[in-house]
């Protein structure tokens, strides 16, 4: 394995004030209330789900405001709230409904009522503190908003450190955190989040306890903007898992401890964090504020008509080298997708092989004349038993080599199977994965891990055989143009999915165009490369071997060129993008 130069802590550097430490926040926030002739100041300090709620309201305390008022205390009680929210978070270990609550519904309105007389009736400082706070208090003399990303969120969960809005979860299994938050929790808070991007007065980030640091709302929006008009990457995170490998360890240069990792988000901008850089100090925002802020300058008007603020692609590390087999799995078809759970659109995929053992394969796709209800009864009885289910004599298991592509559109029995680094270029949607075996393996928490046998009998396209996998999945590979020094060639995503990938190897610069979308790319052979402006609208950006990056739809073109020699004498680039026009 070559030797590591990947930036795990990319970052947007802007100009502006950055205050660290409880004490210098308080300190700003003492200077920075208005002058204004009114007798009180209205300080609005709102939170995402997450948050270390009860240790970040001590600290505001100690600003002795004259009213301090929490919105828990406007909160109907636990219990009407799971009541409330039971159709949408479910028992179901994994799957919920997406709900479309808003904050108004998890108050009480007579405690609202009381809450405001009691904030028209007082002088001085008063502080509303807590999720929500913003509604509570909708003419604020400044609003501090206290961010969290969704990765730290989970992190929080498996440790037990955290509930969900309104109710009393700590002690609930990570699953159930992160369904409940999928599904109702960050809905709400997003939709208020939207609402505060561009009007709040302070942004915090408190990802690292005891850490906590504040920008002025108006350097955040300077640093979305400035990251939206130039290539970028953002915060990658690695776990790992039952069947991990250990490419990502030498290759992204990880804890050599650490027993395997199997997982790297490297571009989901909803669950990852994006760094701006601020006085030389990282500031951690979840990415997809930038999603949300700047949403037709990152995306590109035809992708946001057809996506709103979902950021529609993603691209993530799956590790089996030296690791196990992937559960055996389904994704749902857009139907089912939209009837059961109420998620627009489905999770299509497709795996880049960035490096291959001998000997490696994928699963893809059902044998020739496969008997439906045969494996559906087979698999039931392995899940039953804990008897071995035969993989071999349903699906098909194909060769894995460095650089082959293949393409699964929802509804395609699949999985990676040990020694191949997949890059996984796929849609956003990431939680609707039906696993159908799982090859007796119990997950990292020691439990078994949840299977869908049912859901995925649902959504299986039986006629996706040898014969069709061989013919529209595996390696469709066409060369498109060739100039001096690079050849571009289409290498997917089927028909049916929206994502288009192509492929340029080049020995000398090579020019891109967004297209009016917004584009994604993996430098997928070569140690450095510089990406650039034709016209210097950005900063030279340099992108090191497997890092992923994303260039904003409002760059327009853009040049990648190679800094030195490879072994092969070329580079390598994969770039996805929305698909309009067949």
């Amino acid at each position: 394995m070559r030797e590591s130069n990947y930036d795990k802590s990319p970052s947007t550097e802007v100009t502006g004030n950055l205050w660290q430490g409880w004490e210098e926040i308080r300190k700003e926030l003492m200077h920075a209330y208005p002058a204004t002739n009114k007798s009180s100041c209205i300080v609005v300090i709102e939170c995402y789900q997450g948050v270390h709620y009860n240790n970040i309201a001590d600290e505001f305390k100690k600003l002795q405001p004259d009213l301090w008022l929490d919105t828990k205390t406007v909160f109907k009680s636990p219990r009407e709230i799971e009541t409330m929210t039971y159709p949408y978070v479910t028992d179901d270990r994994l799957f919920g409904y997406r709900s479309h609550f808003s904050y108004n519904d998890f108050f009480e309105e007579e405690k609202v009522q009381h809450a405001r007389k009691m904030i028209e009736s007082t002088q001085g400082l008063i502080i509303v503190f807590g999720h929500g706070a913003a509604v509570v208090a909708p003419f604020a003399d400044r609003i501090i908003y206290i961010d969290m990303a969704r990765w730290e969120i989970q992190l929080r969960s498996r440790r037990h450190e955290i509930n969900g809005i309104g109710v009393e979860n700590s002690n609930e299994d990570a699953s159930y955190h992160y369904k409940r938050g999928y599904f109702v929790d960050w809905i709400l808070c997003d939709n208020l989040k939207k609402k505060l991007l561009p009007i709040a007065d302070y942004w915090m980030d408190t990802h690292i306890p005891h850490i906590p640091k504040m920008i002025t709302g108006a350097t955040l929006r300077k640093g979305l903007d400035k990251t939206a008009h130039k290539p970028f990457r953002v915060v990658p995170f690695f776990d790992p898992a039952p069947w991990g490998g250990q490419w990502m360890k030498a290759v992204c240069n990880l804890n050599p401890e650490q027993k395997n990792y199997g997982w790297c988000f490297d571009c989901v901008p909803e669950e990852n964090s994006l760094y701006l850089k601020v006085q030389g100090i990282l500031f951690e925002i979840p990415a997809n504020n930038l999603v949300f802020y700047k949403t037709r300058d990152l995306l590109g008007a035809p992708v946001e008509a057809r996506f709103g603020q979902d950021f529609p692609i993603r691209f993530d590390f799956l590790d089996t080298i030296d690791g196990g087999n992937l559960s055996l799995q389904v994704h749902p078809t857009t139907q089912y997708i939209r009837d059961t759970f109420g998620i627009y659109y489905t999770q299509d995929e497709s795996y880049y092989l960035l490096d291959a053992q001998q000997g490696a394969t994928v699963f893809l796709g059902l044998k020739t004349n496969v008997d439906a209800q045969k494996m559906i009864a087979e698999l039931n009885k392995s899940q039953e038993t804990g008897k071995p289910f035969n993989v071999n004599e349903f699906v098909n298991q194909w060769p894995a080599q460095k650089h082959d592509h293949f393409l699964i559109p929802g509804g395609t029995i699949h999985c990676s199977g040990a020694g191949a680094m997949v890059l996984e270029i796929s849609a956003t949607p990431s939680l609707f994965t039906f696993k159908l075996w799982d090859w007796g393996r119990l997950g990292l928490d020691g439990k078994p891990r949840p299977i869908n046998i049912m859901h995925g009998s649902h959504v299986i396209q039986w006629e996706r055989q040898t014969d069709f996998v061989r013919q529209n999945l595996v390696n469709q590979i066409q060369l498109i143009a060739e100039g001096d020094g690079w050849r571009e060639e289409r290498t997917g995503l089927h028909e049916n999915e929206f994502i288009e990938t192509r492929r340029h190897w080049f020995s000398k610069p090579v020019t891109h165009h967004t297209g009016n979308g917004v584009n994604v790319l993996n430098l997928v052979e070569g140690s450095e490369a510089v990406v650039e402006s034709p016209t210097d609208d950005f900063e030279p950006f340099i992108v090191h071997y497997a890092e992923t990056f994303i260039i904003p739809a409002a760059v327009g073109t853009y040049t990648i060129r190679p800094v030195e020699k490879t072994s092969t004498g070329e580079y390598g680039t994969i770039k996805a993008y929305v698909r309009f026009k067949q």
